[in-house]
């Protein structure tokens, strides 16, 4: 076999938590070279709609734009000469387009302006993309919430049996996570900026073009891109960027929370959760890995760190800065892939959830009733007093666990507790009876949308 061309497109062999997810294909080279066309196509509309441009221009412009051939992999090498690739871009495009109207290709603009907006564009248009699958998935947990309301099951604190909770408030506690996460993503793609400022920010060269509003260009720019229109050009003030990168982080752990439950419970001596349709092994023919939610994980963990290199470019120097911007680029893109694979595959994840509720139940008894400890320790002392009822149970206990008996039978032979008015040991004992109000806040949760 021959070395693969370093130019070959990523396929995303070693990242199968985006591979194939339409958020892959919204942020591939070819999605950030229609961006980075639309944008200069855009400019050149907007000047035209002002009276700056010809209208011939940004016809041609646009159709050049939407039809010319370009070399990626030509543009990719080329871009090493100027340090983007906006400027190999311009050249080729200017080349596409008629010669009269070659002067009229990027004209008043900078790079930056160019690639920023495109990695907007590409942003919005990813987003939409999580949106739609983080809608997939809030209905699927609330209809597991709704369904589970009162499916009783081990809460679990620092890895230990706490006290018993409800499977349908831990579903409704996910879907809140990735409804906070949607608002979130939903606020910031409302709005990402277009930018638009020149060499260095004044818009100088647009007015020396003839431009008297360049507020209304600014505007118009925005209007043809569908973005939100900036108050500044923020070539170094990256709050876009930043808040971007916030909300995509929050978003991984917020689906991460669902994916290390998953995994927690799937395991094989708790399987009280499995997913749909399991992963296979190479070596072991029984086994059905919780596929899905490990590289919803995975994303989880890798994301926070994506993030930290985006909100370090925060600090960039000059009107323009050397490696800042720069170095936004890669873990931008990078970021937007691992969140729209994880929101593929958790909104896949819950879809196929298996709940296995008979497990769940069993599994309150593995402490021979311990589990229901807090209770009686409350229930008994107004009757036994504080003390004495701590040192009883505090015997019991040990008894029900060395002697792996029920903790109700051992405290049926305690004779403190023999005929006590109002002392219900079989009531007090049963785990189910003791949810506090997990179902009223399950309700509760399920009234968000």
């Amino acid at each position: 076999m021959t070395p693969a061309d370093p130019l070959a497109a990523d396929t995303g062999l070693l990242a199968p938590g985006r591979a194939g997810s339409p958020a892959s294909a919204a942020t591939s080279d070819s999605a950030y070279l229609r961006a980075l066309l639309d944008a200069e196509a855009a400019l050149t509309r907007a000047q035209a709609s002002l009276g700056l441009a010809p209208a011939e221009a940004a016809a041609a412009v646009t159709r050049a734009a939407e039809t010319a051939d370009f070399d990626l992999a030509s543009i990719a090498l080329r871009a090493r000469g100027g340090g983007n690739p906006v400027i190999p871009l311009v050249t080729d495009l200017t080349a596409a387009v008629p010669a009269e109207f070659g002067p009229y290709v990027h004209r008043g603009a900078t790079s930056q302006d160019i690639l920023d907006s495109a990695a907007m564009l590409v942003a919005a248009r990813t987003l939409d993309l999580v949106l739609a699958d983080l809608e997939r998935t809030g209905a699927r947990l609330a209809r597991l919430a709704a369904e589970h309301r009162d499916t009783v099951l081990p809460g679990r604190t620092l890895t230990q049996h706490a006290v018993p909770t409800t499977f349908g408030l831990k579903a409704a506690g996910w879907r809140s996570l990735v409804l906070d996460a949607r608002d979130r993503l939903r606020a910031v793609r409302a709005s990402l900026p277009a930018q638009l400022g020149g060499a260095a920010g004044t818009l100088a060269a647009f007015t020396a073009f003839g431009a008297d509003d360049t507020r209304a260009l600014v505007a118009a720019y925005a209007g043809e891109l569908g973005l939100a229109e900036p108050v500044l050009p923020w070539h170094t003030l990256r709050t876009p960027v930043a808040d971007l990168a916030g909300a995509l982080a929050f978003t991984a752990g917020a689906l991460g929370k669902t994916a290390v439950d998953v995994l927690t419970l799937s395991r094989t001596e708790i399987a009280e959760l499995a997913e749909g349709s399991g992963g296979g092994s190479s070596a072991m023919p029984h086994k059905a890995n919780p596929v899905k939610a490990t590289l919803v994980a995975s994303a989880a963990r890798r994301a926070p760190l994506l993030a930290a290199t985006l909100y370090g470019a925060v600090a960039a120097e000059d009107e323009r800065p050397a490696g800042a911007w720069h170095a936004e680029w890669e873990p931008l893109r990078d970021l937007l892939r691992l969140v729209g694979g994880a929101a593929r595959d958790t909104a896949e994840l819950t879809e196929g959830l298996r709940v296995d509720a008979d497990a769940m139940r069993e599994h309150l008894g593995h402490t021979h009733g311990l589990i229901v400890s807090e209770r009686l320790a409350a229930e008994l002392a107004p009757v036994l007093g504080r003390t004495r009822a701590k040192e009883l149970l505090t015997r019991a206990a040990e008894r029900a666990a060395g002697e792996r008996r029920p903790l109700a039978e051992v405290l049926g032979e305690e004779p403190a507790l023999q005929d006590l008015p109002g002392v219900d040991l079989a009531d007090l004992t049963d785990p189910t009876r003791y949810t506090g109000s997990a179902g009223v806040l399950t309700d509760r949760a399920l009234e968000r949308r």
